[in-house]
């Protein structure tokens, strides 16, 4: 019997550890070899709606890299279309909506999500990788409010989200409304992800980041601190991550979350000394996967060494994978990673 690798639960919760836990974003997919010659037959929406061959993409790099956990592969638009949004994942663009939200109209006709009905491919996979596969925890995820209603208003991605701000300034009771149906859209979604089997979820505001930090605290931290208030009787990891989001994280730190996501912007050390003092998870930034070894080496200890300083640190990236990165670059850092730490944990 396989030993499991609780690591990574007990590093959110603030308790020491042998080894400092880690895994990457984007770590299923895009730079492996075997998932490339899988999306040369599938996208990602074939792949998400085959249970086993999902599983096994999720599986993979926990087999390849070693890491600590595994993150389930599917997209923050799968539980959408349930809704009654026409989206669809167009190669190197991403998602595309073709009934964008217009009006308040448009949000009151948004349908009650129901994952049993809407997701059960992702549902089934959670059970086939937690029942079955794997020996490490299965991270679930949702995207947050304000990234999921960017896509719905501007009708993909966006530079600037100049229609999401507007219409959330001009028509902030519709705004509301909308922030409502999406949260209870993600608290239904990520409780079923739970029961299925995920030990742990991450939420990701990828583009709340573009908001100044007096619109997040009006338009969006209420229907966060509701979600996280909503999900914590679950018992398991809640994490929240965003990319160019420093100016946000101390009202993270005040969301009933366990785990705040730094990306590559704010050092781990900085975090801490602005007022962080919950677990934290990340932050090298990816484009050093790229770099030549000895420079990637002494960045990841720099990291990992801020990151020892106070119980519970997750080392993840500062954003995710991209698909030029050798795949022996990742296992030979997750290797760096738990061997540094743990040297360094027995000086202790």
């Amino acid at each position: 019997m396989t030993v499991f690798n609780d690591t990574l639960l007990r590093a959110s919760r603030g308790e020491s550890t042998e080894h400092t836990p880690v895994w990457y974003m984007r770590q299923a997919g895009r730079s492996q070899p075997e998932y490339r010659k899988i999306k040369e037959k599938y996208s990602l929406e074939e792949i998400t709606h085959q249970p086993e061959l999902c599983a096994y993409v999720t599986h993979l790099p926990v087999q390849n890299y070693n890491v600590d956990a595994a993150i389930l592969y599917k997209d923050i638009v799968t539980p959408l279309p349930g809704m009654g949004v026409d989206v669809k994942i167009q190669a190197g663009v991403g998602p595309v909506i073709s009934n964008p939200i217009r009006s308040a109209k448009d949000i009151d006709n948004l349908r009650e999500f129901h994952p049993e009905e809407h997701v059960p491919f992702v549902l089934d996979t959670i059970k086939l990788l937690t029942e079955e596969q794997l020996n490490v925890p299965l991270i679930g995820f949702a995207g947050a409010p304000f990234t999921l209603a960017s896509y719905m208003i501007e009708g993909g991605p966006s530079k600037n989200y100049a229609k999401t701000k507007s219409f959330m300034v001009s028509e902030p009771q519709a705004w509301f409304k909308l922030m409502d149906k999406l949260g209870d859209m993600i608290v239904t979604d990520l409780k079923a992800q739970i029961q299925a089997g995920a030990k742990a979820f991450q939420i990701f505001d990828s583009w709340a980041g573009a908001l100044s930090h007096e619109d997040y605290v009006i338009f969006i931290k209420p229907v966060m601190t509701r979600i996280f208030n909503e999900l914590k009787d679950e018992g398991v990891p809640m994490i929240m991550f965003g990319v160019g989001t420093s100016h946000l994280v101390l009202d993270w730190q005040e969301l009933p979350l366990d785990v705040v996501g730094l990306d590559w912007r704010l050092p781990i050390k900085q975090a801490r000394q602005m007022g962080i003092t919950k677990p934290v998870q990340g932050n090298l930034d990816p484009t050093l996967l790229l770099a030549d070894w000895n420079v990637l080496e002494a960045r990841t200890k720099v990291i990992i060494d801020q990151g020892l300083e106070t119980p519970g640190h997750i080392f993840n990236l500062g954003h995710g994978v991209f698909p030029s990165v050798d795949p022996d670059v990742l296992k030979r850092l997750t290797t760096l990673i738990h061997d540094y730490s743990r040297e360094q944990i027995a000086k202790k």
